[in-house]
């Protein structure tokens, strides 16, 4: 029998203070615990993912004295501890990144990741050496197979490696696999996940640990889900998403898979990871209070829900800014909202401020007619507004945009564009709606009223979105399959989809990449979100 902790925490990238300290509280615990073995994640000591902070030696240095001062409290027990280290060859890149053996008081041995991904949110061929020399490690008589997160994802029907490290060291006969993660939230990899490490068991016939992290660092979302399987495939300790956990587990002795516990929904887990998003974005930059434009509409109204949750009542101050365009409805819909949440609200009116604009602008827009200018006047005065009120009590402005809305560029640079944080910038409408039905569950938190209204920006007498773009429920799909499943135009079409419809859904999405190029973060829950894991030119000239 092997006792082994897994050890599943919220680490800050570059806090190697409360990293080590929650790393050495897990150890205690585990000794308490009689555990022989205690499991990080993947690059702990540094926190993932570090980035730049790779180039600066300064860095690395901290990484290893901080890993020295955890392997130094590793006495009766053994701890697998996540780390970058330095490449001691002048060939190749000058860092691996590594995974720590601390036992007896010290570091006895060191594991190299060899797949280094390079596609989406991830850049770790950037700093990486890709190890080359396999060995198995061994703990209390015990062979184990350790491998670092995309180590194991080389199973699939196409991989994307030429080799995979477990036909390396499968060859030494290990009794069983460990693998250290970093492996981001979308909405459906939670699956996706499961099916490849059950793939590695049952291919290898050997039992397998797999040590995730949880938590957000600022766009990406890391979900947990750290779990043990048998040489069957089967889930044997499931331990929790969203949250830190801790569990200890026993290798090697009769194991019978768990009954499978309620399965989180799409639009739950969405939920969850936006709520974690935004929690983790304020305090681990130790900010506390979020402002926000409450606008009457409903992704405005979803951004109120989620910021009251992540952060409480008392730390979400919307702001209703009302125009001469703007609904009675509106305004009392927003205030009907924050009663219900128990959350404070503040109404500026911007109607003179907005008259003085175009009093000021009127020798030079003389004679023209009044259009899109004046409109984007009334969002920058918004958005003026809420700068003034973020500087003035230290608020972090959350932005309220939707994808639909970031994907065709449906939206006023430095006006509702503007934010620290883009909470449901990865939300397509139409689940934004999914997500008000989902927060109405058990009671009516957001108006009905503003569930059901045709939305609008409410910048001009009787506008509506569907003025500008395509019905949502046209929009959204054909969105999803060119930015997630990366569909051409032909295939678009060839799937039923109007040409016309097609060739100008394309057009928005490809000449307003310049906008999304100033957005805020956006807390990434899909397969595909803008920002760092969609890199497209600004100039160009593919179907725009």
């Amino acid at each position: 029998m092997l006792k082994i902790a897994l050890a599943q925490l919220n680490y800050t990238i570059g806090d190697f203070e409360k990293n080590v300290f929650k790393i050495k509280e897990s150890i205690a615990r585990a000794k308490a615990e009689h555990a022989d073995l205690i499991v990080f994640s993947e690059l702990c000591i540094s926190g993932y993912p570090p980035r730049d902070f790779l180039e600066f030696s300064d860095f690395i240095d901290r990484c290893n004295k901080a890993a020295e001062e955890i392997a130094s409290v590793c006495v009766g027990i053994t701890a697998i501890v996540g780390c970058p280290t330095i490449n001691p060859k002048p060939e190749g890149k000058n860092l691996f990144n590594s995974a720590y053996v601390c036992t007896d008081g010290k570091i006895t041995d060191v594991i190299h990741k060899s797949l280094l991904p390079n596609y989406d949110i991830f850049d770790e061929y950037r700093y990486f050496e890709p190890n080359s020399n396999f060995h198995c490690i061994s703990v209390k008589g015990k062979k184990i197979a350790l491998t670092i997160c995309e180590d194991l994802w080389n199973v699939e029907d196409d991989p994307m490696y030429v080799s995979s490290p477990m036909d390396e060291l499968i060859r030494e006969k290990p009794e069983l696999m460990i693998n250290i993660a970093a492996s981001p939230f979308d909405y459906g990899h939670a699956e996706k996940r499961k099916s490849i490490l059950s793939r590695n068991t049952k291919q290898y016939g050997i039992p397998l640990l797999y040590l995730n992290h949880v938590g957000a660092q600022t766009e990406i979302v890391f979900d947990g889900g750290s779990m043990a399987m048998n040489e069957k495939g089967e889930v044997t300790c499931q331990m929790k998403y969203f949250e830190e956990d801790f569990e200890v587990v026993e290798i090697f002795t009769a194991k019978t898979p768990i009954l499978a516990g309620k399965t989180m929904s799409k639009i739950d887990r969405i939920h969850a990871a936006l709520v974690l998003g935004i929690k983790d974005y304020f305090h681990k930059q130790n900010f506390t209070k979020a402002i926000l434009g409450l606008s009457g509409g409903i992704d405005s109204a979803i951004v109120t829900c989620l910021a009251t949750e992540a952060l409480g009542k008392e730390n979400v101050l919307p702001v209703l800014m009302p125009s001469q365009y703007s609904s009675e409805e509106s305004v009392s819909d927003s205030v009907a909202l924050c009663k219900n949440l128990g959350i404070r609200y503040e109404i500026i009116p911007i109607e003179k401020v907005y008259a003085e604009y175009i009093l000021t602008l009127s020798n030079q827009f003389k004679g023209l007619t009044p259009g899109i200018a004046e409109e984007n006047i009334q969002a920058r005065i918004r958005g003026m507004l809420l700068m003034a009120m973020s500087n003035k009590f230290g608020h972090i402005l959350l932005n309220t945009s939707n994808k639909s809305e970031i994907a065709v560029g449906y939206g006023t640079l430095y006006g509702d564009m503007c934010g620290g944080i883009s909470v449901i910038g990865d939300v397509y409408k139409t689940e934004v709606y999914d997500l008000a039905k989902n927060i109405n569950m058990e009671k009516e938190i957001i108006p009905d009223a503003i569930i059901t209204k045709a939305p609008s920006a409410e910048l001009r007498p009787g506008q509506k979105d569907s003025d500008s773009l395509p019905e949502y429920h046209l929009l959204d799909p054909i969105l999803y399959q060119y930015i997630e499943k990366r569909k051409g135009p032909q295939e678009l079409v060839g799937a039923g989809n109007d040409a016309a419809l097609v060739k100008r859904i394309l057009k928005l999405v490809n000449t307003n990449e310049y906008k999304r190029y100033q957005t805020p973060p956006i807390l990434r829950v899909s397969p595909k979100a803008f920002g760092q894991g969609r890199r497209l030119p600004i100039v160009g000239k593919y179907l725009s």
